[in-house]
């Protein structure tokens, strides 16, 4: 997650913020929350173009049920319940209850408490214990990077055709093309990205937006 998008100078990240439908007040006081009672931790909040481009992927999709895999304080959990159909619903997975605290507020205040549904724990669990069917119409995927990959292995199945599927820091703030980053999350990336383009069930493209967003739909 990042609040920039990283490859702008930040003349042109002002310039793309001045002219792109601006945050309402329940994101703008959610992301200054977040920056007050997580300063280490706020960088892994989407950005506000990311937000709104989300939005309008759901809206654009017709998307009625959606997943989150790492919510944090909700932000991009909120962008992307707005973006659902009336009655649609969005399952949140986060393992933080001091997180989520934060986000179930801001949930409430958008009217979207309804919308929204959080499920505590590992997110591989919850997928898991979930039908195997396709149900989704979209989903997110930001959290642990190492686990991409089984994440991808849980959700794509439960995909329905022409479903999108959305993953933040496919760019890992430029470390997937440097030979001398090896870390567990960088490699987790690296091998998610690879595993998603050979993917003949999906078509996808990688997006320089944020920290990079692998955006795939299923065939």
């Amino acid at each position: 997650m990042t609040r920039t998008t990283e490859a702008l100078i930040p003349e042109l990240q002002e310039y793309v913020a001045a002219h792109s439908t601006a945050p309402d007040e329940v994101l703008r006081d959610l992301a200054s929350e977040t920056q007050r009672l997580f300063p280490e931790d706020e960088f892994m909040q989407i950005g506000p173009e990311q937000g709104r481009f989300m939005t309008l992927l759901a809206q654009i999709a017709g998307a009625e049920q959606a997943v989150e895999i790492g919510s944090f304080t909700g932000y991009s959990a909120i962008c992307l319940a707005r973006g659902l159909r009336p009655g649609g619903a969005l399952l949140a997975c986060d393992i933080s209850e001091e997180w989520t605290a934060v986000a179930q507020r801001y949930w409430k205040r958008a009217g979207l408490d309804d919308t929204i549904t959080l499920e505590l724990g590992p997110a591989l669990d919850t997928l898991r214990a979930l039908p195997a069917e396709p149900r989704f119409d979209l989903a997110f995927i930001d959290a642990e990077k190492e686990d991409y990959v089984d994440y991808w292995d849980e959700l794509v199945p439960r995909m329905r055709p022409g479903g999108l599927l959305l993953a933040d820091n496919t760019l890992h703030h430029g470390q997937v093309v440097d030979p001398a980053e090896n870390a567990a999350n960088v490699r987790g990336i690296r091998a998610f990205n690879t595993r998603v383009r050979d993917d003949d069930r999906v078509e996808q493209v990688l997006i320089p937006i944020g920290d990079g967003l692998n955006l795939a739909r299923k065939k």
